[in-house]
């Protein structure tokens, strides 16, 4: 950590929820911020360089070991690394035919991809915390954060990404009609002309908040698990500094949490990649 932030509490906490960022400095320069204070004084085209790296070289480690199990793919007895991929491909076959009911071949590969994906980004929440950020100090790096989705730049990325196909499927399956009349026709709906057009406005604002709120929920209930999972490995790794009772309480704490927080990291890539598959259901259902 920082050092004129090594000595109290609160620099510790704040020193593992800063993001090594990359952005313009008010005088016109480019280049890292140096604490909370510069970081937010970039402004919102500044790139979390941290987030960046590890969510790229995880995708990159996703595709690789998927790649490396389906070429040495044989008609013979499967291989640890094969049967592995082949169970986690059936888990998330079986999850799309059970929510998804048309026909459309990104469905099954986006909702592997987001899987696997946030599954290990999540992981990273299980690394102790203070590993990865002090190799990287040695390293001459001051911040770094390792876990992509306790940035909620992350987890909108991937919602909004979701959004989009979302927004394309409903217009490219109903047509630009039948996209405007489920947001306007519905969920009051009336035979008289008249009726029609004053329920108009409610039935828009209604279904546009129901729209809008999709990425929304998606981003912000990933973000909040692991962020609050990571928050609390923080708060368990100030006890080791605290005397040896107080070490042994957090070496016990940190490994119960750790056990429990295994679920929620399985928990959260799932559900994740499960809205993912409903969303896009009701992108293709005509109501």
């Amino acid at each position: 950590m920082a050092s004129s932030e090594a000595l109290t509490t609160t620099g510790y906490i704040k020193h593992h929820l800063q993001n090594l960022t990359f952005g313009q400095h008010p005088d016109g320069t480019w280049g890292i911020a140096h604490g909370a204070a510069e970081a937010k004084a970039m402004g919102f085209w500044a790139i979390h360089l941290d987030t960046m790296f590890w969510s790229v070289f995880l995708g990159a480690l996703f595709i690789w070991v998927f790649r490396k199990a389906a070429v040495k793919a044989s008609a013979g007895v499967p291989s640890g690394l094969l049967n592995f991929v082949e169970w986690v491909v059936e888990f998330v076959d079986d999850n799309v035919r059970g929510s998804f009911s048309h026909k459309n071949d990104l469905v099954a590969p986006l909702a592997l991809t987001l899987f696997v994906w946030v599954l290990l980004m999540n992981t990273m929440d299980l690394v102790p915390v203070d590993w990865l950020p002090e190799l990287a100090k040695l390293m001459g790096i001051e911040y770094m954060k390792v876990v992509p989705t306790t940035d909620p730049n992350a987890t909108f990325g991937m919602a909004l990404g979701v959004f989009v196909l979302t927004v394309f499927y409903s217009i490219k399956v109903k047509g630009i009609g039948g996209f405007t009349a489920e947001l306007t026709m519905q969920p009051f709906a009336a035979k008289n002309p008249i009726l029609k057009i004053l329920f108009l406005p409610a039935n828009f604002f209604l279904e546009f908040v129901s729209l809008v709120s999709k990425p929304v929920s998606l981003s912000l209930r990933l973000f909040g698990n692991l962020f609050a999972g990571e928050m609390i490995f923080i708060l368990i790794a100030l006890l080791f500094s605290g005397g040896a009772v107080l070490f042994i309480a957090g070496g016990v704490l940190q490994w119960a949490w750790a056990v429990f927080h295994i679920l929620i990291v399985l928990l959260q890539a799932f559900i994740f990649m499960t809205l993912t598959i409903v969303y896009l259901e009701m992108a293709h259902s005509h109501h």
